[in-house]
């Protein structure tokens, strides 16, 4: 079941996914089920559960991937029940995610395997302290967008060198989606780059820029100055 505050969104929801029953959220009740999925803004968290009230069944996991809602907060939210709290990133619409989930007090093993399970069928998890979700947020989180923003880059350079622009974003697009798939499979970043760069070859030359106008640093303040900002909203 599906609970949403949107009538259009409802509307679409029926078409796409028949078979599953989508209900107004201001009118809803939980029914007997294993688990329930906060997926709203964070400031319409509380709105959510209170409103689910006694309708929460007891043994209902919740999984919250709202942004910067504390266990604290969800746990005081649907007292009694397990909770845990998750960051996915956007790659969830085409099965690729990466999400790190973090267990509430009364969350046990059972209930971390079920968050696994429900959000590895949307790609990868992993477990870690809710302290470290601020910087999970932080990289892979706002990752996506920092990738798109070098897609975006390496397109307009694409453009500068002379190519046409749809050519450009073609070899760009194909370029990340293989790098991304070899580094999947080797898990070695630094020896992946060193079998690219051939001493004194374009790609050293190429690299030699990229260091000396803080590439590097820069991704090192993006994703510092993301997990600041996280633990702000956060508190």
């Amino acid at each position: 079941m599906v609970a949403e505050a949107d009538a259009d969104r409802r509307r679409d929801l029926e078409a796409t996914l028949p078979g599953v029953r989508i209900v107004p959220s201001a009118a809803w009740a939980v029914p007997d089920t294993e688990a329930v999925i906060v997926a709203v803004k964070p400031a319409d968290v509380a709105a959510v559960l209170e409103g689910a009230g006694a309708t929460l069944p007891e043994h209902a996991l919740v999984l919250s991937i709202a942004a910067g809602v504390r266990i604290a907060e969800l746990e005081r939210l649907a007292p009694g029940r397990p909770v845990v709290r998750a960051m996915p990133n956007t790659p969830a619409v085409v099965r690729r995610a990466a999400s790190a989930i973090a267990a509430g007090h009364l969350a046990t093993e059972a209930d971390l395997d079920l968050a696994t399970s429900l959000l590895g069928a949307v790609g990868t998890v992993v477990r870690v302290e809710e302290h470290l979700l601020d910087a999970v947020t932080g990289l892979s989180g706002s990752g996506p967008a920092y990738l798109f923003l070098v897609a975006e880059a390496l397109i307009e350079a694409g453009v500068l060198a002379g190519l046409p622009r749809e050519t450009s974003s073609d070899l760009v697009i194909q370029t990340l989606l293989g790098s991304a798939t070899l580094l999947a499979e080797a898990r070695d970043p630094e020896k992946l780059r060193a079998m690219v760069t051939s001493p004194g070859g374009t790609t050293a030359a190429g690299l030699r820029e990229l260091e000396r106008s803080g590439l590097r640093a820069a991704m090192l303040d993006a994703v510092t100055a993301a997990t600041e900002r996280s633990r702000e909203l956060g508190g």
